[in-house]
């Protein structure tokens, strides 16, 4: 009997001990944890729902709670990243890739679901240098637009978005290739946290303009002197770095294309960013802007109160 009762209470302790380690394996598994505090329904931890590779798009909604003293801007940034991705590619897609802090994680989910099996036969086209070489290290396919001019969907990040979904984009300096890439897909997913929505573009983030070096100051002048821009905003050559607005160096920034860009600082909020962009693409000069008016099919926001998608109405 005490050999007995010595064997039970070995294998009681071998069992608990292989419980516990099962316990903090997979829970040190779940990356997402500390991100989330609670979940509007129980069913959303259901076992059968419940994949780690892959989170369900139905789990992050606006119903999703977080705990804003835990979450860093990157972590917001993530999180819509590979939502967009879990939500809109699919298996034999064609997707702009974008570029930025935010598009950087869309690019990395889907680097991860090409490499784990759960995404196949997709190719993506990239809006920058940047993210060619992000995709490229990630072992994503590539084409470019000469080969494929339509694409299924594109994925990028935005500098400000307005109630009516226009956009503030090329603060990386990669508005150009941005707007080709994207103006073909038939779905534009648009990824921010809640710090970029604004009432009105232009006064919490300058519009930029990429012109030809080509007499740029002469250009320079013709877009501050347009009815949308006159009196209304300071144009201030792009110094550094092209891949933000700051200056940051003695040289003129220069752009992939090998073109200017010019800063638009306004004060006030731009009261008809359409009829602007219209003016400024007129600009013999002008290559393109950053105003990405009518393009978005949906955006997609993390904030205190969890993920919400906004279309247009």
């Amino acid at each position: 009997p005490l050999i007995t009762a010595r064997c039970c209470l070995l294998m009681l302790a071998a069992s608990g001990a292989f419980f516990s380690a099962q316990f903090l394996h997979y829970f040190s598994k779940m990356r997402f944890l500390p991100l989330i505090c609670s979940l509007s329904t129980v069913s959303a931890f259901a076992p059968t729902a419940f994949n780690l590779a892959r989170v369900a798009p139905a789990t992050f909604t606006s119903s999703l709670k977080m705990s804003t003293t835990t979450l860093s801007q990157d972590e917001l940034k993530k999180m819509v990243g590979y939502k967009a991705v879990d939500d809109y590619v699919k298996s034999g897609m064609v997707v702009g890739l974008g570029t930025g802090s935010t598009a950087y994680f869309a690019v990395e989910r889907v680097g991860q679901l090409l490499k784990s099996g759960e995404l196949k036969d997709v190719i993506c086209i990239p809006t920058s240098i940047r993210t060619k070489e992000q995709a490229e290290s990630l072992d994503i396919p590539l084409v470019t637009l000469d080969t494929h001019s339509k694409l299924d969907v594109a994925i990028d990040g935005a500098d400000e978005v307005d109630p009516g979904l226009n956009l503030v984009k090329g603060g990386g300096g990669a508005l150009l290739r941005e707007k080709m890439v994207e103006v073909c897909a038939d779905k534009f997913i648009v990824i921010v946290d809640e710090s970029k929505l604004v009432s009105g573009l232009g006064p919490g983030f300058p519009i930029p303009v990429e012109i030809t070096p080509f007499c740029h100051e002469h250009t320079m002048r013709t877009v501050g002197a347009l009815p949308s821009c006159a009196g209304l905003c300071k144009p201030i050559l792009r110094m550094g770095s092209s891949t933000n607005n700051k200056i940051d160096g003695d040289n003129i920034a220069v752009t992939d294309n090998g073109n200017y860009i010019v800063d638009l600082h306004f004060d006030s909020p731009i009261k008809d960013p359409v009829k602007m962009a219209t003016e400024i693409k007129n600009v013999v000069g002008v290559v393109d802007h950053g105003l990405f008016c009518g393009m978005t099919t949906a955006v997609i926001i993390a904030g205190k109160d969890g993920i919400s998608v906004k279309m247009p109405q």
